[in-house]
Order: C-alpha cells, then sequence, then structure tokens
C-alpha cells in the first residue's frame, strides 16, 4: 500500500469513526427520550474523544460508548439539571424582557447578554472537564467555571473554529447530521485538554 492509499484510508477510517460516534450520540439520546439520555449519550462522545485524542483508539466504540453511558448516568443527569435549569432562566428573562420592550427595561439586555455569553463559554469547558477530572458536580462545575476564565485564548480560538463549522455546517446541513456532536467534541475536547495541561504546568512550576 502506497503512501497516498495508506493516508486515504486512514482518513476514511477516522471520518467513518466520526460518524459512528455521532450515530450512537443520537441513538442513546433516544432510547433515553432525550429527557434522561441526552446528557450521558453527550458525556460519552466527550469521553471517547478525550481517549482518542490521548492516544487510546483501539477499543471497540459501542461497547465504550456503553461503558461510559452507564458509569455516568446518573452523575451527568445532574449536571444536566443544572444546564437545563440556567437555560429555562434565560428563556424566562428573555421572555420577560420580549414582553416588556420599553425604555425602563432596555437596561436589563445587558447583563442578561454578557451572563449568556459566559454561560456559553462555560458550556465549552463543562464536558470535556467532566471527562477529564473526578470531581462531584459541584466542584465540576465550579473547576470548568474557573479554568474558563483564565483560559481566554482557548476560547477564542474554541468559537473561531466552531464559528467556522456552524457556517459549513449551514452550507451543507446535512454534515450537521452526520458529525454534528463529534466534531463539536474534537474541538473543544482538543483545545481543552491543551488547556488543562498549561495549567497544570503553571501549577507544577508554581510548587
Amino acid at each position: 500500500m502506497n503512501l497516498f492509499s495508506s493516508t486515504l484510508y486512514r482518513m476514511m477510517e477516522w471520518i467513518s469513526r466520526f460518524a459512528y460516534l455521532n450515530l450512537l450520540w443520537i441513538l442513546f439520546s433516544l432510547l433515553g427520550l432525550v429527557v434522561f439520555g441526552l446528557f450521558p449519550a453527550t458525556i460519552a462522545v466527550f469521553a471517547i474523544m478525550r481517549d482518542w485524542l490521548r492516544g487510546s483508539t483501539d477499543s471497540p466504540v459501542f461497547q465504550s460508548f456503553w461503558k461510559y453511558v452507564k458509569a455516568d448516568f446518573v452523575k451527568s443527569n445532574l449536571m444536566g439539571l443544572f444546564v437545563v435549569a440556567i437555560v429555562l432562566l434565560i428563556r424566562i428573562d428573555l421572555y420577560f424582557i420580549q414582553m416588556n420592550i420599553d425604555e425602563n427595561v432596555t437596561w436589563m439586555n445587558i447583563p442578561l447578554f454578557a451572563f449568556i455569553v459566559l454561560f456559553l463559554l462555560f458550556l465549552f469547558y463543562l464536558f470535556p472537564s467532566f471527562v477529564h477530572f473526578d470531581l462531584n458536580i459541584f466542584k465540576l462545575i465550579k473547576n470548568a467555571f474557573l479554568i474558563m476564565l483564565i483560559s481566554p485564548i482557548h476560547s477564542f480560538l474554541i468559537i473561531l473554529s466552531i464559528g467556522s463549522i456552524f457556517f459549513l455546517f449551514k452550507l451543507i446541513p446535512a454534515l450537521a447530521f452526520i458529525f454534528g456532536s463529534s466534531i463539536y467534541a474534537f474541538i473543544t475536547t482538543w483545545l481543552c485538554l491543551d488547556a488543562f495541561r498549561r495549567i497544570q504546568i503553571k501549577q507544577s512550576n508554581a510548587s
């Protein structure tokens, strides 16, 4: 097998892996009726992506996915309750603003939208932190938020990468269905792992 054929084979293999991982995310989310399946399935995607990025690529994808879903089913859904509660709170605030558009309430827009931006940035770090650190929910949320605050460059790169992928998905919507969750997990996990590594180096140098 020549170099071109070998490279093409590896590319097709990884394209298949990403598509299969995204398919498992969809299936397991639906099996949990979305409400109970979405967060365990999402955590499983991030856990497998972390394994791949750290060089562990030999384990069967389905068995690994099922293992992570079972292991983190309760914890991931508890984290999901927190995320959903914040989303509902934001939605209620937006509804309140939309129903009361006048000069007396427009000043409320700025802090709310600032909070939304911070929350979205926080979510970039939440799922990679979940699979990387063995922490309870409270410490996990605190840890992810602090890492987000001290990693502006990584946040910028995540936004730039996700934004570029978003426009690609708008041009070819089928790609979002085939690769959506796995591409998102790859980008955020790859950059977050680098952020985690840099923080650990700084902590080691300081001690």
